[in-house]
C-alpha cells in the first residue's frame, strides 16, 4: 500500500519486501522463544504444547535465552538495514512482543496484545519505502490487520480451551464461548470496512477489490464451517488464513505492478 500510494520503484519495493520477510521470520521466532520460556510451566499442562522444546526439557532455559538474544540481534541487523524512521517505530513494538505471554495469566484478552504485535508492520511499511506514515491509510490498515488477528487467534485458542481451563490460561475463546461465531462475523465485517477504506484512500484499482472480495468471502466461509469444538478443524482454519492473506496480497500486487508499468 505504501509503495502504491507514492508510486515507489520496483527496486525500493522488492528490497523492503525482502527485509520485511526476513525480519518477520526472525522476530516472530524471537516472540515464540520468549513465549515458550515464560510459558514452560503452562505448556506442559496442554496436550498440544507439552512436547515443545523447553517444557519437554530438550532445550534448557539458558540455551533458549541465548538463542533469543541471537534472534533479537539478527532482527536488529535487519532493522538497521531499513531507513532510520523504521528503527524507532520497530523498537516501540518490543514491549508488546516481550509482555504478550504474561497477558493470558491476567486477562481473557491476550489476543489483543498479540494482534497489536502482528499489525505493527502496517506502520513500518511506509518509512521502509521512504513514504510518510499516512494515517489515513496506515490507520485503517492497522485496524484491519488487528481485527483479522483477533479472528484467527481466537479460532486458534479454541483448540486448547479444555486444557486451558484446567491450567488457568485465559483467552477470548473462553471469554466468548458459544458467542464466538457471531462475534467473529462482526469482527470480519469491521475488517472488510477497514481494509477497503485503506485501499480506497490509497487509490487502488480493480484488482485490489477483486482480491478483497475473494479473500473475505473465503474468510467468512471459514468462520461458517469451522467446528470450534474440534481442535483439528480449528487448526486447519487457522493455517487457512495464510491463503487468505496471499489472496489479499495478490490483489494489491497486481495493481501495484500495473501502476509501475503505467497501465493503471
Amino acid at each position: 500500500m505504501a509503495s502504491y500510494s507514492i508510486n515507489a520503484g520496483f527496486g525500493t519495493f522488492s528490497s523492503a519486501i525482502a527485509l520485511f520477510s526476513i525480519g518477520a521470520l526472525i522476530m516472530r521466532g524471537a516472540g515464540c522463544t520468549i513465549n515458550d520460556i515464560l510459558d514452560r510451566k503452562l505448556d506442559n499442562q496442554v496436550a498440544r504444547t507439552m512436547e515443545r522444546p523447553i517444557t519437554s526439557g530438550r532445550v534448557s532455559v539458558p540455551q533458549a535465552s541465548a538463542w533469543c538474544v541471537a534472534q533479537c540481534l539478527a532482527g536488529l541487523v535487519v532493522l538497521l538495514s531499513l531507513p532510520f524512521e523504521c528503527f524507532y517505530l520497530g523498537a516501540l513494538s518490543l514491549p508488546f512482543v516481550a509482555t504478550y505471554p504474561l497477558f493470558k495469566r491476567f486477562t481473557y484478552y491476550p489476543q489483543v496484545m498479540i494482534s497489536i504485535c502482528f499489525s505493527w508492520g502496517c506502520l513500518l511499511g511506509f518509512p521502509a519505502v521512504h513514504a510518510p506514515v499516512d494515517l489515513l491509510i496506515a490507520g485503517p490498515l492497522f485496524v484491519s490487520n488487528f481485527l483479522w488477528s483477533m479472528i484467527y487467534d481466537t479460532i486458534y485458542a479454541h483448540q486448547d480451551k479444555t486444557f486451558d481451563i484446567k491450567a488457568g490460561i485465559k483467552s477470548t475463546a473462553l471469554a466468548w464461548g458459544d458467542k464466538t461465531k457471531p462475534i467473529l462475523y462482526g469482527l470480519g465485517t469491521a475488517q472488510v470496512a477497514a481494509f477497503t477504506t485503506a485501499g480506497f484512500m490509497s487509490g487502488f484499482g480493480p484488482f485490489f477489490y477483486l482480491g478483497a472480495a475473494w479473500g473475505f468471502s473465503r474468510l467468512f466461509s471459514q468462520i461458517r464451517k469451522v467446528n470450534l469444538d474440534e481442535p483439528k478443524s480449528c487448526w486447519n482454519t487457522f493455517i487457512g488464513n495464510i491463503r487468505t492473506g496471499q489472496i489479499l496480497w495478490l490483489g494489491m500486487l497486481i495493481d501495484y505492478i500495473l501502476k509501475v508499468f503505467g497501465l493503471l
